[in-house]
């Protein structure tokens, strides 16, 4: 395995089951809090404050003006894309 993982991100991700499922979700495409929610089963509550500590970690990204309230789609990064290649190939969520 890399010697490049970054292993503190990971563990982040992984200790909690709403960021663990936001990651799963976004992999698959953008998409609003509430179709997060809706696809995992998750309180939407839960998955707005997975997004935040993604995002604060840089694991996520807004893909719409900063100011928009309404229809605030996200994606994931490039960094979390590899995390979450990892993740998957070992098993870990």
């Amino acid at each position: 395995m890399a010697d490049d993982v970054k292993w503190d991100d990971i563990g982040f991700v992984i200790s909690s089951r709403y960021r663990v499922d936001v990651l799963e979700r976004l992999d698959e495409s953008p998409a609003t809090p509430t179709q997060i929610a809706s696809d995992s089963k998750q309180p939407v509550a839960h998955v707005s404050r997975a997004l935040q500590e993604l995002r604060e970690r840089s694991l996520v990204e807004l893909l719409v003006p900063e100011d928009r309230k309404k229809g605030r789609v996200y994606g994931i990064t490039d960094d979390a894309e590899g995390l979450w290649t990892v993740i998957e190939g070992q098993q870990m969520a």
